[in-house]
């Protein structure tokens, strides 16, 4: 623990020491949970200054069972400030993960705790700390932010990544330098004796011009080759000794520490990866490898990649007094030395990936890997992928960062070592994928692997989408788009407090792909806008034209540039989106999770976003599905998409993707896949494709009936060349209706279930591969049947609703950074309307809810 010292303290604050009953070095034993507990070592304690506001902490009141009074020197004061947090309130789910009511992870709403202030005069005023309002958890998850209050530490500026390090930030992505360029550099010069059995005995300089400075002599014996010239790139197994881990450090020189090269350098060191080589073609799409590290045998193996003369050696950091050789020749095997050489891709290949039937070469993901379970990319590709976020915008996926990737457009050439090397190439959710290996031999010279279409939900009028792309080019995202069998990419332009991305891509007009920019029509991009706020929440503004509509994001760091204020809402620019002719999407659902539930009530919402990022194994979060249902029980139908937010090569395209049905007969292009989400035709999905409807009206339709219900039939089918299915459920306002257990590959049924009362039906699809938990691997949007005098009636739904546009409404009145008043105004009353929206039709049911909005008054009437 130590004291938090966040900037020079304010002379208009004091702070106001008091014994809450317990020392901070006691908080260990105060019956916290153990993630608190964990963290009580990081809690600030002694002087503490945050936000400019000092405090001293030496005591502190952990209430939890019983009252506490707190004597307090007297004083006056026009604000009091607490520092205060909590710890976890975890959420309970019912079945299948499903949370109601559902307040999010970080309770919002609940109430904490009740601060008394007492008086000299014996008067009192009491203040209630609510969950997100004017408390939060001692650690909370993404876009899980308080509306009144702020974290202990101010935002704060990050230098650019040139002002940070030694070498600028394009620089950097090379992952090399000549290291040519110093105040002093000495060159070496090699030359070869003619007379190599004579001895040597001096040298003499003779000057011809300027001066030369000789600062060493050095003689070599033994050499096959110029001792200046290195041998082309290499790769070798490193086996550890018994009990040494690998060791990822780098020396002051950016040098691998624990094993290095004389006459050459390391380029990179990795766990080897662990293929099942054996029984490759019977192993699926994307499966990871496992890692030779302690889990797998006593010794670990480290996959080095290098280049060195071919005299070079490796010396193992302390092998000797290991028990193995420290040093070892590179390209030998040899007993008893810890280093094997691994073939070298020496044999240039073109790698064609066609259509059965057609033989026309199509984009793909490809993977390649040889013996050892080294990557072996194109010569065009990265060897190796970069994850992080913003550095590097190649066409490559590198799943967990272990199973690389890259997209190819049908032809490619590939530099490949002699025997055996295993082939993995896929496009979506309707091809099946190939895992296939091939013999290399001298001879060869292309190798040509051939997908087929299994799936027709194409032939029926389905069409893809990913809703959410950044930081590629519209080109780079075309070529991925199309490997990936994903029709429509929305490639989107943001800011990121001071940095702009693709907004030079933004005219307003053009889609990439389409007959009228030179492509087939069959796979589009269209550049669109992410707006943002960090409390907020984000937006995904679609396919609109004209100008872009910005500020793209407003109210400060980490979404805005600091001392950005807040001057247009969520709701607002959805509705400047729907002006231009664009689709409103609330992307990574249902976080930040704030103003979208004023968007929504306002109607101003077309779909929310099931988000993948990089993770291929987790599914449709059920907690995101336990928010988006709480808006279908209260009757507002909003569509379900995929869409992945990549933003790194950790993430493919289409990794959950929107299926979009259009209507029959429609010439698909981006305005009528938009037609499609608005309509609701739609459904989200991880790999299994879905047929859904309810007495012939397909999904996003509403259903009249009259106040005696009636029997609705269910009929739909399911089928997937991806994750095998396991199970399909009929969910009836947020509960299972019906569930089966199904064939992994393809399933069909149909139900009869009453409907007494409004009511929204959807058809989910669960999965998982052989080795992996089951998931949520697709989900429909609803049918919504409306039966007459009966609403849709959810109360407990519909108080976390409206308790969320308080949060907005509180928010914009206490801690977020003021715009002009005309402007606050004004979004004051679109939250206002959104909340009265809500709270009348409550009333109108006989639900009653306790709270008021917060108001500012001063400045607000």
């Amino acid at each position: 623990m130590a004291a938090s010292v966040d900037g020079p303290r304010s002379t208009l604050f004091r702070p106001l020491p008091f014994d809450g009953g317990t020392r901070v070095e006691d908080l260990e034993a105060a019956g916290l949970s153990q993630e608190m507990t964990a963290a009580v070592e990081y809690a600030p304690t002694g002087a503490c200054v945050c936000w400019g506001i000092p405090f001293d902490v030496t005591s502190v009141a952990v209430v939890c069972d019983r009252p506490i009074t707190i004597a307090l020197e007297r004083t006056h004061a026009q604000w009091l400030v607490f520092m205060h947090t909590s710890d976890q309130r975890p959420l309970e789910a019912g079945e299948g993960g499903i949370i109601s009511p559902m307040r999010g992870v970080g309770q919002l709403g609940e109430l904490a705790a009740t601060y008394v202030v007492l008086y000299a005069d014996g008067t009192e005023e009491r203040v209630p700390i609510r969950r997100r309002f004017q408390l939060g958890a001692f650690e909370r998850i993404w876009g899980e932010n308080c509306f009144e209050a702020v974290a202990h530490t101010k935002p704060q500026p990050v230098r650019p990544h040139h002002e940070q390090t030694h070498t600028d930030w394009g620089r950097s992505q090379m992952r090399s330098t000549p290291a040519d360029s110093w105040p002093w550099t000495n060159w070496l010069y090699a030359w070869e004796n003619p007379r190599p059995e004579a001895t040597i005995v001096g040298v003499r300089t003779e000057p011809a011009s300027g001066t030369v400075v000789l600062s060493g002599l050095a003689a070599g014996e033994g050499l096959t080759a110029h001792p200046l010239r290195w041998a082309r790139r290499r790769k070798a197994l490193l086996t550890l000794p018994d009990g040494v881990a690998f060791d990822p450090r780098l020396d002051e020189m950016g040098r691998l520490r624990q094993v290095q090269l004389d006459m050459g350098q390391v380029i990179s060191a990795t766990l080897r990866p662990l293929y099942p080589n054996e029984r490759w073609e019977g192993t699926y799409n994307n499966q990871l490898p496992a890692i030779h590290d302690e889990s797998h045998s006593g010794r670990v193996q480290v996959l080095l990649e290098y280049t060195a003369h071919p005299n070079a050696c490796f010396h193992l950091e302390g092998g000797e007094a290991l028990g193995v050789a420290d040093v070892a020749a590179v390209g030998v095997e040899a007993e008893g030395v810890p280093i094997r050489p691994v073939a070298p891709a020496t044999q240039r290949v073109t790698l064609r990936a066609v259509e059965r039937g057609s033989r026309k070469p199509v984009p793909v993901k490809l993977h390649v890997h040889g013996e050892a379970g080294e990557y072996l990319a194109p010569v065009d590709r990265h060897r190796i992928p970069n994850t992080a976020w913003f550095e590097d915008y190649s066409v490559d996926f590198s799943h967990q960062n272990l199973h690389h990737t890259t997209y190819i457009p049908g032809e490619t050439r590939i530099d490949l070592p002699l025997g055996r090397v295993y082939i993995e190439v896929s496009k979506g959710f309707e091809i099946r994928p190939v895992r296939r290996m091939v013999e290399v031999t001298p001879e060869t010279d292309e190798i040509t692997v051939e997908i087929e279409r299994v799936l027709p939900w194409r032939e029926r009028g389905w069409v893809t989408a990913d809703t959410h792309v950044h930081f590629l080019s519209p080109m780079s995202a075309l070529l991925e788009g199309e490997a990936e069998g994903v029709n429509v990419v929305n490639l989107l332009a943001s800011q990121w407090g001071e940095l702009m991305t693709n907004v030079g891509d933004f005219d307003g007009r053009t889609t990439w792909g389409s007959r009228e920019a030179g492509g087939d029509g069959e796979y589009l991009v269209r550049v669109g806008t992410e707006n943002r706020q960090h409390v907020l929440g984000h937006i995904s503004l679609l396919g609109y034209g004209g100008r872009i509509i910005a500020p793209m994001t407003t109210g400060g760091s980490n979404e805005s540039a600091l001392g950005d204020p807040i001057e247009i809402l969520l709701t607002e620019w959805a509705r400047q989106c729907h002006k231009q002719g664009g689709l409103v999407i609330l992307p990574h659902f249902p976080n930040p999770r704030l103003e979208g539930a004023a968007a929504i009530v306002s109607g101003e919402v077309d779909g929310v976003e099931m988000t993948s990022w990089g993770d291929l194994y987790s599914g449709i979060n059920p907690y995101s599905l336990s928010d988006w249902y709480r808006y279908l029980n209260c009757g507002y139908m909003v569509a379900a998409v995929g869409g992945t937010d990549k933003m790194t090569a950790a993430t493919a395209v289409g990794t959950v993707r929107t299926y979009a049905k259009l209507d029959a007969g429609q010439a698909f292009d981006y305005q009528a896949w938009m037609d499609a989400v608005r309509a609701g035709r739609t459904f989200a999905t991880y790999g299994p494709l879905i047929e859904f409807a309810a007495d012939g009206h397909p999904m996003g339709s509403r259903i009249a009936m009259s106040a005696t219900g009636g029997t609705v039939d269910v009929v739909w089918q399911a089928a997937s060349v991806t994750v095998p299915m396991s199970r399909v459920e009929l969910i009836v306002n947020g509960e299972i209706r019906e569930s089966v257990a199904v064939d992994p590959a393809n399933a069909s049924g149909h139900w009869s279930v009453r409907v007494d009362k409004s009511s929204w039906l959807a058809l989910l699809v669960r999965g998982h591969y052989p080795d992996q938990p089951e998931i949520v691997a697709a989900h429909s949007t609803p049918v919504m049947v409306d039966v007459e005098g009966l609403p849709f009636r959810a109360a407990a739904d519909a108080v976390t609703i409206l308790e969320q546009i308080e949060g907005a409404m509180a928010y914009l009145d206490t801690v977020g950074t003021r715009a002009e008043t005309r402007a606050y105004k004004r979004m004051r009353l679109v939250l206002e309307a959104a909340h009265r929206s809500i709270h009348n039709r409550m009333h109108a049911q006989g639900q009653y809810h306790d709270h008021t909005p917060t108001t500012d008054h001063r400045e607000h009437h």
